[in-house]
């Protein structure tokens, strides 16, 4: 049985379309530690219907899992970083970076098909939220 995955643990309300746990429609991407400790990891197996040649995955599919998957890497960095438990609250006091990047690569098999270099932001979602639906905090 397979460990459970940072989304699950940390947000298992999420609707994102991509890996939110709470959307009925979405894709469901789980990401999860590498049994090597290092690394962050998500498997996803297309239906066709996110086709865009035959037997070839829709552009755009790929870089929404790089997206999702990315920021699920760089969450689980300030986690561990911060000597804290996925899901867990905590107050940091000090200097806290709030970039990260993270490159993430996509294989179909074995064949590397894609590499994602992100920059993410470290933000308080309360207040982004507020901001960007035009409400005070």
């Amino acid at each position: 049985m397979p460990t459970p995955s940072l989304q699950d643990i940390t947000a298992p309300e999420g609707i994102c379309y991509g890996c939110g746990g709470s959307n009925p429609h979405g894709l469901h991407i789980k990401s999860r530690w590498d049994a090597d400790g290092v690394h962050l990891i998500a498997e996803h197996h297309p239906e066709a219907k996110y086709s865009g040649w035959p037997d070839l995955v829709y552009g755009g599919l790929i870089a929404m899992l790089v997206d999702c998957h990315s920021n699920w890497t760089a969450m689980a960095y300030h986690y561990r970083a911060e000597q804290r438990e996925p899901g867990s609250l905590a107050r940091v006091e000090g200097d806290v970076g709030r970039k990260s990047r993270v490159v993430c690569e996509v294989y179909a098999g074995e064949v590397l098909t894609a590499i994602g270099d992100s920059l993410f932001v470290r933000v308080d979602t309360r207040e982004l939220a507020a901001a960007a639906h035009g409400r005070d905090g």
